[in-house]
């Protein structure tokens, strides 16, 4: 199976999973396109890819997530900038940094915890999925995506402890 069948096959069901995941029907296209951008440099690398849908699903839900984190960190990156110029305190501006600093913590915390685990616990906490949507995306049991979130969700407690005890 060539990747352009592959992908004229799933391009409604991509854009049906997309639809909430982005902005615009525009965005949803262009994660479309970028996937399937990465499926053909995989095949012509000599890749072979099992189960093509599963990849394409997958990269597709990576990369809408990369984008949400991106604008996310773009717009936190002008507010700390308009914070900064802002030389008059502005009420709320303490509860907006302490919110701020709370999630370059969070941040941080994932960043440290596995790949699998870190995109359980995403996929789950920002984009919704429930345990079974996870653990066929990323091939493995609704069990074993449970353990992962649930060690995600020590990692963030144990930040928080660490954290109240400074």
């Amino acid at each position: 199976m060539t990747a352009t069948s592959v992908l004229a096959s799933l391009r409604v069901r991509l854009q049906r999973l997309l639809r909430g995941r982005v902005q615009r029907a525009e965005d949803a296209e262009d994660v479309i396109q970028s996937a399937f951008l990465r499926l053909q440099a995989y095949y012509q690398k000599g890749g072979e890819v099992r189960e093509p849908e599963a990849f394409l699903v997958r990269t597709a839900i990576r990369l809408s997530i990369n984008a949400h984190r991106d604008v996310r960190r773009r717009l936190n990156a002008e507010a700390g900038m308009l914070i900064l110029e802002d030389e008059v305190a502005s009420p709320g501006s303490d509860e907006l940094l302490a919110a701020e600093q709370s999630l370059r913590r969070m941040e941080r915390t994932l960043g440290c915890l596995s790949e699998p685990t870190r995109e359980a616990f995403l996929l789950h906490r920002v984009e919704g999925l429930s345990y079974t949507q996870i653990a066929a995306l990323c091939g493995t049991t609704a069990k074993a995506v449970e353990r992962r979130i649930a060690r995600a969700m020590l990692a963030l407690s144990q930040a928080d402890e660490e954290r109240e005890k400074t």
